[in-house]
Formats: C-alpha cells, sequence, structure tokens
C-alpha cells in the first residue's frame, strides 16, 4: 500500500508513457479518471518512459472510497473498481488477475468530488 508520501497532489498515482499521455493532453500530475465498464476511479498522471506504448499501471492499496454524487467513482484511486471480482478458485479465492482494459482521460468534473 503506498503511504501518504507517496500520492500526487493527495491522489493515488498512475504511471503513463509520455507518448500516451500527449496523446489525451495528459501532463505530469495532472489529475485524470481510468475507466472500464465495471467503475472509474481517479489518480494523479505519473509520465514514465519505462512502460510499453497503451500500457498504464497503478498499484493495489488505495482504500475504497466512492464518491456520494457518482457512486461508480473512486475518488481515492482503488483500481479492484476497475478489475474482474471473481476468485481463482472455490478453495483460495484469490486475484484471478490483476490486469484489465481501461481507458484514461483527463478528468473532467460534473461537479466538485467530494
Amino acid at each position: 500500500m503506498f503511504s501518504q508520501s507517496a500520492k500526487v497532489n493527495g491522489y493515488e498515482p498512475v504511471r503513463i508513457g509520455p507518448d500516451d499521455a500527449a496523446e489525451r493532453g495528459i501532463v505530469d500530475g495532472a489529475l485524470v479518471e481510468l475507466y472500464n465498464a465495471r467503475g472509474r476511479c481517479l489518480c494523479a498522471a505519473v509520465l514514465d518512459d519505462r512502460l510499453r506504448r497503451g500500457v498504464v499501471q497503478v498499484s493495489t492499496g488505495a482504500w475504497y472510497a466512492p464518491d456520494p454524487h457518482a457512486p461508480d467513482l473512486c475518488r481515492n484511486g482503488n483500481p479492484n473498481v476497475l478489475t474482474r471480482d471473481k476468485g481463482t478458485s472455490r478453495l483460495s479465492q484469490g486475484c484471478s488477475a490483476h490486469t484489465c482494459l481501461v481507458r484514461i482521460r483527463k478528468f473532467q468534473s460534473e461537479g466538485k468530488v467530494s
């Protein structure tokens, strides 16, 4: 789990390659929204040229905090809202994958995020 000292402007960091960021108008430290059909979460962009094109990385560990005005949006950047909730087996119930398809964009608030 990331400590508060690892946060960027108070948000969980998401690493993104500079070319992918530039295509989306995302700058280092910008508030971004990761989203897919399962949910959305807010993170702060960290440009990292070590990432492969088309890949973003956010660590697990942020506390789940749904926005009261948009329940599908986690304000703290918990990536579990984006992943499939299915265990590996009845015995272990471990996480079946630490990867999923997402989109990323600059966050455009429709109102104040609580």
